[in-house]
């Protein structure tokens, strides 16, 4: 079941990257990410802003991009960028699955 909000450090621990670099990616792509902010200030991320990270992430780790570089990709892009992270993700799923074959042979 999906939920309605993730926390900065489950955002983080997603991703595999620091709660500060979250942060700081939330700030730098105010177009794309809007947190929701609890009453003691905590940003509650949805899934859309969880998939503009992930795809930020796949842009400026994964492909080297500047983050001026990347905000214009999202800009322009998200359906390519998006697809790509779908298919990551479902690369790693089945390295994760075929890893546990492995592990019973």
């Amino acid at each position: 079941m999906e939920k309605l909000y993730y926390s900065i450090g489950e955002v983080a621990e997603i991703l595999g990257e620091s709660t500060s670099l979250v942060r700081f990616w939330a700030n730098s792509f105010p177009k794309h990410i809007k947190p929701n902010r609890t009453a003691k200030g905590n940003r509650q991320f949805t899934m859309d802003d969880l998939e503009a990270l992930k795809q930020i992430h796949l842009l400026v780790k994964g492909q080297g991009m500047t983050l001026e570089g990347a905000a214009k990709k999202l800009s322009g892009e998200i359906k390519t960028v998006d697809n790509k992270v779908k298919v990551l993700e479902s690369l790693k799923a089945m390295r994760g699955q075929l890893e546990e074959i492995r592990k019973t042979l």
